[in-house]
Order: structure tokens, then C-alpha cells, then sequence
């Protein structure tokens, strides 16, 4: 069955693809506007460069003042350093000097601007019928420089939306599943409540009654009625913040297992390791830990056909501190699930924690969905595919706060 989010999770991939196929557009687009504007600037350095050698060869007044007004004096914008044959700064226009700068900066700041222009662009030669050179070097405008950096000021806008828009839409995402959860989880218990208190009613007529007496189906009646009690209040801890107690692990986790033992079959072999002292206390809520073994036990039944083993195998392991946490606990525990199954492909590690994910024709595939919603949500822990291997069997990892 396919996750019920994999279609979101397909709309946000085109909407990741769409916003770089705009990006990448907008860069191409920028970067040919650069290229036209900055082969315009090295036109005009040329045609400045033919102003200045016409200035120097030519004697008639009236040319070179309309070359001096037209040419000369309307570049603006495009810094220009003029040197001489030996390197010689011998003038500048439009290079940003600050006023009133002494000398000696004045001439470093020049050589520090003629070095950018060197590696920027080739001079451009300009030779004087008396066989003298100067050598023009220029440096983008500040136009041209806004253009270079447009598109990668343009880049970390959009990336910095996309980014926002991913957690904004996570966050409303598990929001509205909290709500789901939080609102199914009342309407079931609200449901449960009434034809449990009537089964409680018929169960005392029937120990009262004469004709019943001895009767082991009351007992077993009783345990049905137990169990009902049980998932009404797992239900309402799910609906409201359930209460976490320092319970004993080992013995809590020997009460989940005993329950399932006497209902799967006995082709299954349940066995309890621990590397723990037997009195070592965490912080659970019992029916929501309980519940939580009880899925994955079942979904490791269901992997192994009714034929196989089951060991739990309770362990002290390291801190993981995370910075999302509010407070990390100083002392974790764990217990490691491991089944005979199936085992679970590679590909679909990280899919079987998904709602709506299962491998089996009938289910809803909200089993291990719900479990670690409890485990991570409800009891600051995590629970996690610790190993798998197809045809050798699982391992889920529940760690829990002490």
C-alpha cells in the first residue's frame, strides 16, 4: 500500500523542481544581460581609449572639444586607471577614493584598484603618432557588479522562501496530524465507553444469576472486559498528555509480553535479555508502552508467519542529545526487539514508520505509526529500525528516558 503521504511528499519535489528550474532560468537570464553589458563597457573603454589617442594627435579645437565633452567626460561610471610603458600610474577616473586621503594612501589605494584591473580585464593600448603607449585599465561599474551578484542574492532569497515553506508546511503537516490523532483517539474512547459499562453491567447479572454459577465464561468474559478497559485508557492517553511514572523496565516489559504470549501462537518463542540491574527504573506510561510492544511484536508475528522468535533485550546506552530537545536526559535506556521475519528491504527503512504503510492485505498500517508517535512525541525517546536483514529477521530500538 502506497503511504498516504507519498502524493505531499511528490507535490513538494515538483515544487523543489519548479522553484530550481526558476532559479536556474533566472541566472541563465542574468548572466547573458551581464554579458551584453559588460561587452558594451569594454566598447565604450575602446571608443575612450580612440578619444584620448585622436586628443593627442589632433590639433583642430573644435574636434577635440566635442571629443573631450561627448567622449571624455560622459564615462561616468566605468572605473579607469591610465599607466605608462614602466607601469607608472599617471591618472584615474571614477575609482572611488575617499576625500581628503594624503598622498602616500592615495598612490597605494591606486596600485591596490590596478591590481583588481589587472586581473579583471586586459589593458587596452592606446599608441600616439610619436610612438608613445599608455595602457588603459578599467574595472566593471558598479552596475555591471550589481548584475554578477544579482543572481546569487536572487538564489539565496528563493532558497531561503523554499526553506521557510518546507518547515512551514512540516509544521502545519504534523499539526494537522496531531489533530487526527488527538481527535480519533477521544472519538474511539468516547465510543468504547458505552458498550463497555454495558458489558460491565451484564457481567455482574450474570455472576448474580443462579443459573450461570461457576460458569468459567464469566472469567473469561471478565478478561475481555480487562482488555477493553485497557485500550479505552490507552485511547485517552493518546487523546489528552498521558502521566509518566519511574516504572520498573524489566518488569513492565515482562507484563506486555505475558499478555501476548498466551495469544499468538506457540510456535512463537518470546525470551527477555537484560543487561540491566532487575530493579532499573524509566519514565513510561504503562499502557502506552505496553501498546507500543504489543504493535511491534504483532507486526514481528505477522513477519514471521506464526513461526519463529522474539527477543527483547534490555540495554544502557549513550546520550543522544538533540538540539531540538527542551532538556536531554542525563541516563537512557533501551530495548531492543529482534524477530526471525522476513526482514524489511532497504528501500522501505525509512517508509515503515510512514501512516498508511503496510506489507499486509488487510490493515491500515497505522501500527508502527502510532508506536512511535508514542514513544518520540509522548516519551521524549526514539524508536527506530536498529537493523534488518531480508530472510534473517528486525530489530527495532526503543530508548527511553530514566
Amino acid at each position: 500500500m502506497i503511504p498516504i503521504y507519498d502524493q505531499k511528499s511528490r507535490g513538494k519535489i515538483l515544487v523543489a523542481v519548479l522553484a530550481l528550474l526558476i532559479g536556474a532560468s533566472t541566472v541563465v537570464y542574468t548572466n547573458i544581460l551581464v554579458r551584453q553589458v559588460a561587452r558594451r563597457e569594454q566598447e565604450q573603454i575602446e571608443l575612450y581609449a580612440k578619444a584620448q589617442r585622436f586628443i593627442v594627435n589632433t590639433e583642430e579645437e573644435s574636434g577635440l572639444l566635442f571629443v573631450q565633452a561627448q567622449i571624455i567626460n560622459v564615462n561616468k561610471t566605468i572605473p579607469v586607471i591610465f599607466t605608462n610603458e614602466a607601469g607608472t600610474v599617471e591618472g584615474s577616473k571614477n575609482v572611488d577614493m575617499p576625500p581628503h586621503l594624503p598622498l602616500a594612501d592615495s598612490v597605494a589605494r591606486l596600485r591596490h584598484e590596478l591590481a583588481l584591473m589587472k586581473e579583471r580585464h586586459p589593458p587596452i593600448v592606446v599608441e600616439y603618432a610619436a610612438g608613445a603607449r599608455t595602457y588603459i585599465y578599467y574595472n566593471d561599474s558598479h552596475l555591471l557588479a550589481q548584475l554578477r551578484t544579482y543572481p546569487l542574492v536572487q538564489l539565496g532569497v528563493i532558497g531561503s522562501l523554499a526553506v521557510m515553506a518546507y518547515f512551514s508546511f512540516s509544521y502545519s503537516r504534523r499539526a494537522e496530524q496531531n489533530r487526527v490523532w488527538v481527535g480519533l483517539a477521544k472519538e474511539t474512547a468516547h465510543q468504547l465507553g458505552t458498550p463497555l459499562s454495558s458489558l460491565v453491567g451484564w457481567q455482574s447479572y450474570l455472576r448474580e444469576s443462579e443459573r450461570f454459577a461457576n460458569e468459567p465464561i464469566i472469567e473469561e468474559l471478565g478478561k475481555d472486559i480487562r482488555r477493553l478497559e485497557i485500550i479505552t485508557e490507552r485511547f485517552s492517553n493518546i487523546g489528552s498528555v498521558p502521566v509518566l511514572n519511574d516504572e520498573n523496565l524489566l518488569q513492565v516489559t515482562r507484563n506486555a509480553i505475558a499478555y501476548l504470549e498466551s495469544r499468538v501462537s506457540r510456535k512463537v518463542k518470546f525470551a527477555i535479555e537484560s543487561d540491566l540491574p532487575l530493579d532499573t527504573p524509566a519514565r513510561v506510561n504503562v499502557p502506552l508502552f505496553d501498546w507500543v510492544v504489543e504493535n511491534i511484536c504483532k507486526n514481528a508475528v505477522d513477519a514471521m508467519e506464526g513461526r519463529g522468535s522474539i527477543t527483547l533485550h534490555l540495554r544502557r546506552v549513550r546520550v543522544r542529545r538533540s538540539w531540538y530537545r527542551r532538556a536531554a536526559a542525563s541516563r537512557q535506556v533501551a530495548i531492543d526487539i529482534t524477530d526471525t521475519g522476513k526482514g524489511i528491504a532497504k528501500n522501505k527503512l525509512q517508509s515503515v514508520f510512514l501512516p498508511g504503510f503496510t506489507t499486509k492485505r488487510r490493515g491500515w498500517g497505522l501500527g508502527l505509526a502510532l508506536a512511535k508517535r508514542i514513544i518520540e512525541n509522548y516519551h521524549e525517546g526514539q524508536l527506530f529500525v536498529k537493523w534488518s536483514e531480508l530472510g534473517r529477521g528486525t530489530t527495532f530500538r526503543i530508548v527511553l528516558n530514566q
